[in-house]
């Protein structure tokens, strides 16, 4: 949904001269073995935990990684230590911030980052998120700031098990969500669908379906009641659904990838195939869904080389993949 950071401006361009550790980091980020990367850079930062190249590098690849949490910590660090030296940090701050929904800070950071340099790097990418994030103050929901710190930690470690399909971790996060937060919605269907799959079906449906009556244009809802009814066989209302989801075409990133994973579950590779090829693959590296499901569609529609390929692309980028088998061979 929003800017990515152009792979060319990935790497800090400075590498202090006979640091092993960061040089190692930097090789493994190259390969796309983010994990590995982090290893390196840790090392790095404990060697020499005043360097503020190595933890800004150190953020960019726990952003690749969907860790945008904790990106943000390492780079909100960087800032309170050398100030106005590495403005970069606020087009990072920014970028974290809006993957994660945290609008308003997005744009203060963008904002920042464009007032503080004239010549960054990443002139542009600000411009375009500002572009992106043209809203209006009375679509946002009203949360406290002092709030937002706290979203942004439960939504990152929800996405995070919701991700991997860990169904149980993500109960418990998601329910202290809703009782810390009860005016995010999103929330609330994360809960049903991650309920659904931990095998507590009748509940999350009739969790959905009553919010459903209340909120009967809301996207989540009718996403998560086509895929569970679709695994309960109730075809007709299944057919209702999934024709209202045919023509509904999102604007936003999230929902587009949500949408066309939703055409997955259910079977309708092509619809979902269509869908996929619409998305910002670049701004969804961090989603293992993503690689999931794309390349099942693949499969399935006689694409076998591309699933393969795609699937080892995300085996490479997130580690959870490379410990379970492409789904085509699970089902």
């Amino acid at each position: 949904m929003y800017h990515s950071i152009d792979s060319e401006k990935k790497i800090i361009p400075f590498i202090p001269e006979g640091d092993f550790y960061f040089s190692k980091g930097v090789e493994a980020f190259q390969k796309h073995k983010f994990e590995v990367a982090l290893k390196w850079f840790n090392k790095a930062v404990t060697e020499q935990p005043d360097n503020p190249l190595y933890k800004c590098q150190m953020s960019i690849v726990y952003t690749e990684v969907g860790s945008y949490h904790l990106a943000n910590q390492v780079l909100t660090e960087v800032l309170a230590t050398h100030g106005e030296k590495y403005p970069d940090c606020y087009y990072l701050l920014a970028n974290n911030y809006a993957h994660l929904g945290l609008l308003q800070d997005a744009v203060k950071h963008a904002e920042l980052y464009l007032e503080k340099t004239s010549d960054g790097d990443f002139q542009e990418d600000a411009k375009s998120l500002l572009d992106v994030l043209d809203f209006n103050d009375e679509d946002e929901e009203d949360w406290a700031l002092d709030e937002e710190d706290d979203l942004l930690m439960y939504q990152e470690t929800a996405f995070y098990h919701l991700e991997r399909e860990e169904w149980e971790e993500a109960i418990v996060t998601l329910e202290h969500m809703i009782a810390l937060f009860p005016h995010f919605s999103q929330a609330r269907h994360e809960y049903h669908y991650a309920l659904f799959f931990a095998g507590e079906q009748e509940e999350a449906i009739e969790l959905e379906e009553k919010y459903a009556k209340d909120n009967p244009d809301n996207l989540y809802s009718q996403m998560n009641l086509t895929i569970f009814y679709y695994q309960q066989g109730k075809t007709k209302r299944f057919q209702e659904l999934l024709t209202m989801l045919e023509n509904i075409f999102p604007i936003h990133e999230q929902q587009k990838l949500r949408l066309a994973t939703t055409f997955a579950q259910v079977g309708m590779y092509q619809k979902a195939f269509q869908r996929f090829r619409l998305l910002h693959k670049s701004q969804l590296k961090g989603h293992p869904s993503y690689y999931r499901w794309f390349s099942t569609c693949y499969y399935y529609l006689d694409k076998q080389e591309y699933a393969n390929a795609l699937w080892k692309e995300g085996c490479q980028r997130h580690t959870i993949l490379s410990k379970q088998a492409p789904p085509w061979e699970r089902n």
